[in-house]
C-alpha cells in the first residue's frame, strides 16, 4: 500500500424496507433493525470524522433494481460523505444513475459473480476508481466460491479463478466477505485475506464481516488490506469510530 492510499474505514449503512438493519450470515430471515434514520446515522458517522460510507441496498441486492437514490443524494448533499453504494446493481443504466446522484464508487456483486465479461467491460468504460467489486464468499471442500442475489446462490467459478479474471481486466477496489462472518462478531477472516493478498497483491482491499473491536481494525490493516467495512460493532456500540478511524 502506497502512501497515496492510506488505510480506510468505511463505516456501512445497510437499509431494508427504509430502516437500517443487519443481517447475519447474509440470512434475510435473521435481521436485526436499528432505530436509527440511515440518514441521521450518516450524518452522525460524518460528524466522527468518516470520509466514507459503505451504503447497501438490502431489498434491491436480492430482487435487483437500485432504490436508493433519494437517500444518496441526501447523503451527498447533507452530510460531505464520499459513498461507495451497491445492492442490485445490474446494467449499465444503473451505474450511470448512481454515478449521476454522485456516487463516489459503483459496487457490483451479483453482476460480478454471474457476468464478469460484463463487469471487465464496464471496468474499461468507467475506470477503476469508479467501481468496487464486492465478493462474498463460503468456503466449500477446501475452495472459496463468490455468492450472489442476497447471497441465495453459489458461482460456479472458484474465488480465485475469478479474481484472476478481474485482476488481468484492471481492477483497484475488491470487497470481500467472509459470509460465515459477516454479522457474527466472530473477528475478520485474516486467513482469507492474505490469500487474497497472495493472489492479487495490486489489489486495494476491502475486509467485510466480523469486527468486534479496535484491534480487529489494527489487525486488517497489519495483514495488509486497505480499509475496513464496519457495520454491527458500531452500531452496537462495541468500537467508536472515532477510535477505528484514529487506527
Amino acid at each position: 500500500m502506497s502512501a497515496a492510499a492510506p488505510f480506510q474505514v468505511y463505516p456501512a449503512i445497510d437499509v431494508r424496507g427504509g430502516h437500517v438493519v443487519r443481517l447475519a450470515q447474509g440470512d434475510y430471515a435473521r435481521e436485526t433493525g436499528y432505530a436509527e434514520d440511515p440518514l441521521a446515522l450518516a450524518r452522525t458517522y460524518a460528524e466522527s470524522g468518516a470520509t466514507w460510507l459503505h451504503l447497501v441496498d438490502l431489498d434491491a441486492a436480492r430482487a435487483g433494481g437500485y432504490t436508493l437514490q433519494p437517500l444518496l443524494a441526501a447523503i451527498k448533499s447533507g452530510t460531505g460523505l464520499r459513498v461507495q453504494t451497491g445492492g442490485g446493481v445490474r446494467r449499465r443504466s444503473d451505474i450511470e444513475d448512481l454515478l449521476a446522484v454522485g456516487a463516489d464508487r459503483v459496487v457490483l456483486g451479483s453482476l460480478a459473480v454471474e457476468a464478469p465479461s460484463t463487469v471487465t467491460g464496464w471496468l474499461e468504460a468507467y475506470g477503476s476508481e469508479r467501481l468496487t467489486v464486492a465478493l462474498d464468499v463460503r468456503e466449500q471442500d477446501g475452495q472459496w466460491f463468490p455468492a450472489s442475489r442476497g447471497w441465495t446462490r453459489q458461482a460456479p467459478l472458484a474465488l480465485g479463478t475469478l479474481l484472476g479474471l478481474y485482476a488481468d481486466a484492471g481492477l483497484r477496489h475488491l470487497l470481500c466477505t467472509d459470509i460465515a462472518r459477516d454479522g457474527m462478531l466472530a473477528g475478520p477472516n485474516l486467513a482469507l485475506y492474505a490469500q487474497l493478498r497472495a493472489w492479487a497483491p495490486a489489489l486495494a482491499l476491502q475486509a467485510s464481516g466480523g469486527a468486534r473491536d479496535l484491534a480487529d481494525v489494527r489487525a486488517v490493516r497489519a495483514a495488509g488490506c486497505a480499509g475496513i467495512v464496519l457495520g454491527k460493532a458500531l452500531l452496537e456500540g462495541r468500537m467508536p469510530l472515532v477510535e477505528a478511524l484514529a487506527c
